[in-house]
Order: C-alpha cells, then sequence, then structure tokens
C-alpha cells in the first residue's frame, strides 16, 4: 500500500470520521454515522483504495 493520502485530506477524513462516529454514538444520526470508521481509518493510514482506483494521489511526497 502505497501513501496516497495527504495531511490535509488526512486531518479533514479524521475530523469527519470521529465526528460521524460521535454523532452515531450519542444517537444523533443512524445507523449510517457508524460509516465514519471508513473516512477515520483511510486517515488513519494514509492510504484509500477509491484514490488507487481513480489514479488520485494528495500526498505531495509521491508526485
Amino acid at each position: 500500500m502505497k501513501i496516497n493520502v495527504g495531511n490535509l485530506d488526512r486531518v479533514a477524513r479524521i475530523v469527519a470520521g470521529l465526528v460521524l462516529i460521535a454523532l452515531a454514538a450519542t444517537n444523533t444520526v443512524g445507523w449510517w454515522g457508524w460509516l465514519g470508521v471508513v473516512p477515520l481509518a483511510t486517515g488513519l493510514f494514509r492510504f484509500c483504495p477509491a484514490y488507487t482506483l481513480l489514479g488520485i494521489n494528495t500526498c505531495p511526497m509521491n508526485k
């Protein structure tokens, strides 16, 4: 797995994931809030499979 998620993208994914998980844990949103695990994981691992399929790379080190 090559790193394909840049710093700004990484921070946005982690924040969005944590917000969705927190909203789901407090029953503010429905079950779909637990899907926040996906952006959280892609932000933590700095790898997004969808970016690989689409040929996107936001990491400046790999360009």
